[in-house]
């Protein structure tokens, strides 16, 4: 008997540190690799506190588990979170997620470590690329990590586009990081917003191009075109299956729910039947309804108390959950494809689509990680967008070489120097402030170039400098 107990127990212990199962992509669709069975999205988008209060779930174990138990009520098998600090422990959370059946797709950037939509160029930079990838080294041994996204809605109207030619980069250096680091590998995204004029362009442009790294492994669509009691017609929704038709990756619904027209003050999720049915099953494969927590833009789930202690389920959550559990998935392969080419890359063409089909080099000081890794991992206060990957470091060296030749021949060509580094140096410290103060108000930053600067301090200190020149010449003319 003690014998067969110690069997029992063993046998208990193996099944409940057992890991999920890997998903993989295969043509259009997910696929549980120890079953073979089609896999769909069944999931929340999850980051309690939202911006106003950036907290990572999944690093504080008394958060997630009090969740977890209301993500297996709804009945979900996936979470979205946002933003996670890869200096911190996640293992007890993502265990316990494990456990629960959960899966996770996980975006990668932090509201200060992202490709900028005002200087995409500047930021993406050997920093930014350290945070992304010290990001994946915290999470890649995780088998029940679904996805990794590496932007989330950059494109957000018609005059961000060019941004996206970085995200590609980014997309393709994350791709080649896990393979380097020999990871698994785990799919990279990309999460579009819905816009109308550039939608498509942007499905077409992440999946496009004759290099396998730098094409998207699925493609997320936040998408809030169905409003109360609609239908698969008036939603948009079979247009949109109608355009997607022979997208070659995975296409998910990464934000959905529509709060405009809510009925009794709660949403009906009435579109999760059709999310599910075989009339979208062929081109996409389920989604994210957003969102778990009630921030205050009026899209929770629940409501967690102000001491985080409690949650309080709201009409939303009762009929997300009435939904999905009477709701099934297709049988079969729900009209997978896995015999779709890639895309064509899309023309660029100003006001329209301003992507480059030619992506960056990776910043050179960011291939050492390939070999050694990330290093230490500095969380979310690093802020990256403006930490641009110079290449006038040798023309700094001249520059600084030249003004100690000049302040040695001249006493007062030394004043002058030192007039115009103090005026530059006040410059700049003020223009940082500003820049500060903008970034706070949400205003796009500008960098200054640096001769400009100096045209300023010098037409600013105009005597200084003309009385300056009169001295140095004289002095020079002695010499000779």
């Amino acid at each position: 008997m003690q014998i067969s107990n110690l069997l029992i127990s063993s046998t208990l212990a193996v099944l409940a540190s057992a890991s999920l199962p890997v998903i993989n992509t295969t043509g259009n669709a997910f696929w549980n690799t120890e079953t073979g069975e089609r896999f769909y999205i069944r999931g929340v988008d999850y980051q309690p506190g939202g911006s106003s209060n950036l907290t990572d779930p999944l690093a504080d174990e008394s958060i997630c588990s009090r969740d977890i138990p209301y993500f297996q009520e709804l009945g979900i098998n996936t979470i979205r979170v946002y933003t996670v600090d890869n200096s911190l422990d996640h293992s007890a959370c993502m265990n316990a997620l494990d456990d629960a059946g959960i899966y996770l797709l996980l975006d990668v950037n932090t509201p200060d470590s992202s490709i900028s939509r005002t200087d995409p160029e500047c930021s993406y930079n050997s920093a930014y690329l350290q945070s992304v990838f010290a990001t994946i080294d915290a999470f890649a041994e995780y088998d029940n990590v679904l996805g990794f996204f590496a932007g989330n809605e950059n494109i957000n109207n018609e005059n961000t586009t060019n941004s996206a030619t970085y995200v590609k980069a980014t997309v393709r250096d994350m791709k080649k990081y896990l393979s380097a680091r020999d990871y698994r590998q785990i799919p990279v995204g990309y999460s579009a917003a819905d816009i109308t004029s550039n939608r498509y362009l942007a499905a077409q442009y992440f999946n496009c191009g004759n290099d396998s790294d730098a094409r998207i492994d699925m493609f997320g669509v936040n998408d809030y075109s169905w409003c109360g009691s609609s239908s698969f017609t008036q939603s948009g929704y079979s247009q949109k299956v109608e355009n997607y038709k022979g997208y070659s990756i995975p296409i998910f619904l990464s934000e959905y729910g529509c709060n405009t027209a809510e009925v009794d003050g709660s949403r009906l999720f009435q579109e999760v039947k059709t999310i599910y049915s075989t009339k979208m099953t062929g081109v996409f494969s389920g989604g994210l309804a957003y969102e778990y927590s009630q921030e205050t833009n009026d899209y929770g789930l629940v409501e967690i108390s102000s001491n985080g202690t409690s949650v309080t389920i709201l009409d939303d959550f009762t009929n997300l959950k009435s939904e999905l559990n009477s709701t099934s998935n297709p049988s079969g392969n729900g009209g997978a494809v896995s015999t779709y080419s890639y895309s064509e890359c899309p023309t660029y063409e100003a006001g329209i689509w301003e992507a480059d089909n030619t992506l960056p080099d990776m910043p050179s000081a960011a291939s050492a990680y390939f070999t050694s890794g990330a290093g230490e991992p500095l969380g979310t206060s690093d802020s990256t967008e403006l930490q641009c990957d110079s290449s006038d470091d040798d023309d700094d060296d001249e520059t600084t070489s030249s003004t100690s030749a000049s302040s040695s021949t001249s006493a007062s060509a030394s004043t002058l120097t030192s007039s115009v580094t103090s005026s530059t140096s006040s410059t700049a410290t003020a223009s940082s402030r500003a820049s500060s103060s903008s970034k706070a108000l949400g205003v796009t930053n500008f960098r200054v170039p640096i001769i400009l600067e100096l045209l300023f301090s010098i037409f600013e200190n105009s005597f200084v400098f003309g009385f300056s020149i009169v001295i140095l010449t004289v002095g020079v003319v002695l010499v000779i």
